[in-house]
């Protein structure tokens, strides 16, 4: 209905082009918004406000010629002048009615424009997740999880064309040192006595390896203690836990040899990808494409990025590395791409990637990243804009932390020590759906604070039982009409809408007629979390409704009106829980 009335709108100020106006309006200047009071009408648009000054008179004056050029139409009832210019719609009983005849037909497409929706069709690649592989997923990784494949499904419902990606980070360090430690519990699980680095990584998971390992290789990889430890620096607390990781990782490539190494890396990388790809699978959420950050090497990906760079003139030798001049395209520092030894950066892997997306053909690049990569997004760009890409291509949202409360406490969590909550726990103790909606309450760049305890409860005040609770009540309605001997008339339901007069019947059908404005919104401001907080407020004028009214009466034109319109509201309770990841279950 929005759409339909910025049209009239349209017609209206394009028919005074030439005479009151001296030419067409700039875009974004014909807005149209919904009041927050129904006193004021249904629609709302400030145009003549922002248009009199180049039609030279007073606002309320030009809303009055806005309002009589504007064409015929069966939805608008009136129209009214408030303010200072403001003009109000009201729309028809017939205008709600029709409203829900169109989600009657479309049904599961109802809010949906994959064709003629705000993307055009545009190539979106949504990357998302793309923890480490050197620890399953915790609770963090599950907000990132939920966020981006809800993004994803609202994104599609109108219009882009997305595609899904996890960038796994299988080279350099961090993944050594996963190797490392599985090495050394494998060592230990062949009965051999030695400290465990304190830079280790600990969790359970780590000796889950190491029994891997070991059913492999058997004993072929075990070397003495006495072999392992001769002359490595001291670890903390006496020494630097950095050089001592680092010189026991060149230990075990220099005992086991580098194949043997690399069977460990390898094996270890296996395991922790499939972990990570059950657990998101479980969670619902799947991707297109599950790319290497190693491919980027052994494609070339990086030395072409690079080779561009310096054809441009964006690089330059200090100290023995080479740098780029970051600082040119607005980043606070210049980043070093190739360090003294010859390896290259995780910065030159990252703005490679984002070439490599665009080379794919994507137009816009969308990264779900966690908090602390606040300073990701000014290198990154001006990489791509160094290298001949629009900057404004990537768009990064950031997460906010969890933080996991149970009976009003804090529970501690820190991945390094294996003080962790895993999305796989979480998911056990307060199942899926509560996981997928409690993560999108809130905004992602507000932290989260995530209640066990209410997540779990079977009361209103939790949001998940809440709107299910709603979306079940239709379908118990459904079932004491079936075992009353009656049927639903849809025919007769849709043609009796005009019936549906009262204040809480009233209430619902604005409240449906809402849902395709929600999701465009929830799309333009890559904002989740507005899908939850209306689906709670349907789900509230439903349950207003129903204690306040009996739906099976015996006057059949009522009763069918009446079952339309409350199937309405189960319809777009089950297609927002869809999008969000959540069951819509017919009984609780």
């Amino acid at each position: 209905m929005k759409q339909e009335i910025e049209q009239l709108l349209a017609g209206a100020v394009t028919a005074l082009v030439g005479s009151v106006l001296p030419q067409p309006p700039p875009p974004g200047a014909l807005t149209i918004e919904r009041t927050r009071d129904p006193q004021h009408g249904d629609f709302a648009t400030n145009a003549a406000m922002r248009l009199a000054k180049p039609a030279g008179c007073k606002p309320r004056e030009l809303a009055q010629k806005i309002i009589a050029a504007l064409p015929a139409s069966p939805l608008v009832a009136r129209t009214e002048i408030a303010g200072a210019g403001f003009i109000n719609f009201f729309l028809t009983p017939a205008a709600y009615g029709r409203e829900l005849a169109a989600l009657h037909e479309r049904g599961d497409r109802y809010g949906r424009r994959d064709d003629d929706g705000i993307g055009r069709g545009e190539r979106v690649l949504l990357e998302f997740v793309s923890a480490n592989p050197t620890g399953p997923l915790h609770v963090g990784h599950g907000r990132q999880a939920a966020y981006g494949a809800t993004l994803g499904n609202i994104l599609a419902a109108v219009g882009f064309n997305v595609s899904r990606e996890y960038y796994i980070n299988d080279a350099g360090r961090q993944v050594d040192i996963l190797a490392v430690s599985a090495w050394v519990r494998y060592l230990e699980a062949c009965g051999e006595t030695l400290p465990f680095p304190e830079n280790g990584y600990r969790g359970d998971y780590v000796r889950a390896l190491a029994q891997k390992l070991l059913a492999a290789e058997g004993a072929g990889l075990r070397r003495p203690a006495a072999a392992v430890l001769a002359g490595l620096p001291p670890d903390a607390p006496t020494g630097d836990k950095e050089a001592y990781i680092d010189a026991l990782i060149a230990r075990a490539r220099d005992l086991i040899g580098a194949d043997g190494f690399d069977r460990v890396l390898a094996g270890s990388l296996a395991e922790m990808i499939a972990d990570i790809r059950d657990d998101l699978g479980q969670f619902g959420v799947t991707f297109d494409r599950w790319y290497s950050e190693s491919t980027l090497e052994e494609s070339g990906a990086i030395d072409r990025a690079l080779a561009r760079l310096e054809r441009e003139s964006r690089l330059y030798a200090q100290d023995g590395a080479t740098w780029f001049r970051a600082t040119a395209f607005g980043d606070e520092k210049d980043r070093v791409v190739v360090r003294e030894n010859g390896q290259k950066t995780y910065f030159a892997s990252d703005i490679a990637y984002h070439l490599e997306k665009r080379e794919r053909g994507f137009q816009r690049l969308i990264d779900v990243l966690g908090a602390d990569h606040h300073g990701y997004v000014a290198r990154v760009r001006a990489g791509l804009t160094a290298m001949g890409e629009p900057g404004e291509c990537l768009e990064v949202n950031l997460i906010q932390f969890v933080s996991l409360f149970r009976g009003g406490e804090k529970v501690p969590m820190g991945k390094r020590e294996a003080q962790f909550v895993t999305l796989r726990q979480l998911r056990e103790e307060v199942g899926n759906d509560a996981c997928r909606l409690f993560y999108l309450m809130r905004s992602h760049d507000q932290p989260l604070d995530f209640d066990l305890e209410l997540a779990k409860a079977r009361t209103n005040e939790n949001p998940v039982y809440y709107i299910q609770y709603a979306h079940a009540r239709v379908a118990s309605v459904m079932k004491q009409l079936d075992a009353r001997g009656l049927s639903f008339d849809r025919a007769e339901g849709l043609a009796g809408a005009a019936l549906l007069t009262g204040a809480q019947e009233q209430a619902v059908l604005g409240s449906l007629a809402r849902y395709p404005e929600v999701l465009e919104q929830a799309a333009l401001n890559r904002a989740p979390h507005a899908i939850v907080h209306y689906l709670r407020d349907l789900a509230n004028t439903l349950h207003t409704y129903y204690n306040a009214e009996q739906f099976i009466v015996s006057d059949s034109r009522m009763r069918n009106a009446r079952l339309a319109l409350v199937l309405g509201v189960q319809q777009v309770i089950r297609n927002g829980l869809g999008l969000l990841g959540v069951s819509a279950p017919e009984s609780m």
